[in-house]
């Protein structure tokens, strides 16, 4: 069993939830974000209950630096050191970039780069003094290409696979590795917008023929965490085949 501890962002539902029950089977002394009060307490009292660890229920924006400096305040203070950050917390749009209004814009960006910024500037001050530690930013293969209608999705992914490759050259010395997982169609609520119809020409787009779970993208967060201290600064596509 794991001894360290892991703050996962988004963790209430889909992919985050996913993330925070392989990390709690393995062990870890759990920090969870999200918005929704509710469900975050209770996902944080079934995650303690079923697997025998501390797991600190974290509410609030991650996209605001008071949150983050509060929440990185509270790990310490209840978890001790933090061992692995995993930035999930994500929200997309759907339309055209012409009929997107500022406030969504902003919204959008603050949501899913922003956040990774400051729980990165926040969550690896303790790594440095350790000189230890792992950051995995979830990512999307839209920040690889783009899309047509998510363009702000898009540009806000691919900021975060630039700045996944800036921060492992930055803080590879201080033996502190950052990865990014692009994600291809993944079974989340996220994708609940399509019908029947345009999921099954989207599954016949993937050359896996099916949409991910959000388990096997928590499989690839746990064999990334095993990955040798070598592999830094990467941008590891989970697309089926599919880009």
């Amino acid at each position: 069993m794991n001894s360290g501890s892991a703050f996962i962002t988004g963790a209430t539902r889909g992919i985050g939830a996913a993330i925070a029950r392989g990390l709690a089977q393995k062990g870890y002394r759990l920090a969870i974000g999200g918005r929704d009060i509710g469900t975050l307490s209770c996902k944080a009292e079934e995650l303690s209950e079923l697997y025998h660890v501390p797991c600190l229920a974290l509410p609030g924006d991650v996209g605001e630096e008071a949150y983050v400096k509060q929440a990185f305040r509270k790990i310490d203070e209840t978890l001790g050191s933090l061992d692995v950050l995993i930035n999930n917390a994500g929200i997309s749009y759907i339309g055209l970039l012409t009929e997107m209004g500022i406030k969504e814009w902003e919204r959008m960006i603050r949501t899913n780069l922003t956040s990774v910024f400051l729980c990165c500037k926040y969550g690896a001050a303790g790594m440095l003094q350790r000189k230890r530690g792992k950051i995995i930013n979830i990512s999307s293969v839209w920040g690889n290409v783009g899309a047509s209608c998510e363009a702000a999705y898009s540009a806000s992914k691919g900021g975060v696979n630039a700045l996944t490759k800036a921060l492992g050259k930055e803080l590879a010395p201080s033996n502190i590795q950052v990865n990014a997982i692009a994600c291809g169609i993944i079974d989340t609520e996220m994708n609940q917008c399509f019908s029947p119809e345009e999921r099954k020409a989207l599954e016949e787009e993937v050359p896996c023929g099916k949409f991910a779970s959000p388990k096997e993208v928590s499989q690839m967060v746990n064999s990334l965490l095993d990955a040798p201290p070598y592999l830094t600064g990467q941008v590891i596509t989970m697309d089926g085949g599919w880009i």
